[in-house]
């Protein structure tokens, strides 16, 4: 397949963003890509494979190379050369975007380090399809990943997150999701939640309630596919400025700075360093 107004690409790493299930979902400048581009690398070369042959693009004698969490230091040094001399790069992960939860990280640090130009050709991605079928907050939300497997350690780090002022966005195993509903209940309080389940593919499907009711409908039942938590910020009481204000003044009178913001931000459940930052205008004031 030639892509009418196709061109040779210009050498460097080109990420190429293909879908997360519906293998419509890949952008015409993508296909491009793909049928233009020297060098091909994928984390699942089959699936790379699968999505050309749908699109009639063509391989042809372009070598493909497998490039993942266990052979990417065997296949970095390799694509990294074939920039050096002058060849395009196109890398796509198993599904969705690069560099999000993907092994491309390390190969897009090595072309940052060597000066490569690289450019990224954007389109599906797990996280922003969840964020836009969830119906909660997206002014702001955090993207922590796959958290630990271990009950203790993923508590641990819920623990780290229960404070930040945004919607939190999680990848979860579905032999795990129940067990991470509850830690997460427990931590961070029974707040609301959605989990979506093979978005954009044929059984799509979002199931909102709050982590407990979740947690007690998803255990025992056998889940598939790839899943998206989302989890609700948490609330918080409405504190005017002039209310943090008043209790760092307060607070300076008998402690330092550094104290005086640590005791407000705990007070107010606030995070310390904005606190700290008044605190120091008003340390200085004074």
């Amino acid at each position: 397949m030639k892509i009418p107004g196709a061109s040779k690409l210009t050498p460097g790493l080109y990420l190429v963003a293909v879908p997360i299930g519906n293998a419509r979902d890949i952008t015409l400048r993508a296909l491009d890509i793909l049928a233009t581009a020297d060098v091909l690398a994928a984390e699942d070369t089959r699936s790379l494979r699968r999505l050309m042959e749908i699109h009639g693009v063509s391989l042809g004698d372009r070598p493909l190379v497998p490039y993942h969490d266990h052979n990417g230091d065997r296949a970095r040094p390799r694509l990294m050369a074939d920039m050096a001399a002058g060849k395009s790069v196109a890398y796509a992960s198993e599904a969705g975007t690069p560099m999000i939860s993907d092994p491309g990280f390390d190969l897009m640090r090595a072309c940052v380090e060597e000066g490569m130009s690289a450019t990224a050709a954007p389109g599906a991605s797990a996280v922003v399809t969840a964020l836009t079928l969830a119906g909660l907050p997206t002014d702001r939300f955090l993207f922590a990943g796959f958290l630990p497997n271990a009950s203790g350690q993923r508590k641990t780090q819920l623990r780290s997150l229960a404070e930040v002022p945004a919607t939190l966005v999680f990848y979860e195993s579905p032999k795990r999701v129940a067990a991470m509903l509850r830690d997460a209940a427990e931590v961070l309080g029974d707040r609301k939640a959605v989990v979506c389940r093979e978005l954009t593919k044929k059984f799509e499907e979002c199931l909102r309630g709050t982590l407990t009711s979740l947690s007690e409908s998803l255990t025992g039942s056998t889940v598939k596919g790839e899943i998206v938590v989302l989890v609700a910020r948490g609330d918080s009481p409405n504190i005017s400025e002039q209310d943090v204000t008043t209790a760092l003044e307060t607070a300076l009178k008998t402690m330092s700075v550094r104290d005086a913001s640590d005791f407000v931000s705990q007070m107010y459940s606030l995070p310390r360093r904005p606190v700290y930052q008044q605190a120091m205008r008003l340390g200085r004031q004074d």
